[in-house]
C-alpha cells in the first residue's frame, strides 16, 4: 500500500467544497482544511504508485475550485 500526502490551493473561498468532494472520492482517507499556503491537505491510500498517480491525476486534480496540487508520497525508512 502507497500512502501520500497531497497539498492543495484552491480559489478563494472553495476550500470547503474541495474537501468535501475529496471525501467522497475512494482512495482519499482524509481531507482536512488547514492555513498558511495551502487550503486543504488530503490523505491518499493506493495500491501502487502508478495507481497512486492515476487517483491524482483523473480525480483529484479534476476537483472544480482546485488551482494546484503537491503530492509528498510516504517514504518507510
Amino acid at each position: 500500500m502507497v500512502h501520500a500526502f497531497v497539498l492543495i490551493q484552491t480559489d478563494v473561498g472553495r476550500s470547503t467544497d474541495v474537501r468535501q468532494a475529496l471525501s467522497e472520492i475512494d482512495g482519499v482517507a482524509e481531507a482536512k482544511e488547514v492555513t498558511g499556503p495551502y487550503d486543504v491537505v488530503a490523505q491518499l491510500e493506493a495500491g501502487s504508485m502508478d495507481d497512486l498517480g492515476r487517483l491524482v491525476l483523473a480525480r483529484v486534480q479534476q476537483v472544480e475550485g482546485i488551482t494546484r496540487t503537491l503530492t509528498c508520497p510516504v517514504v518507510e525508512a
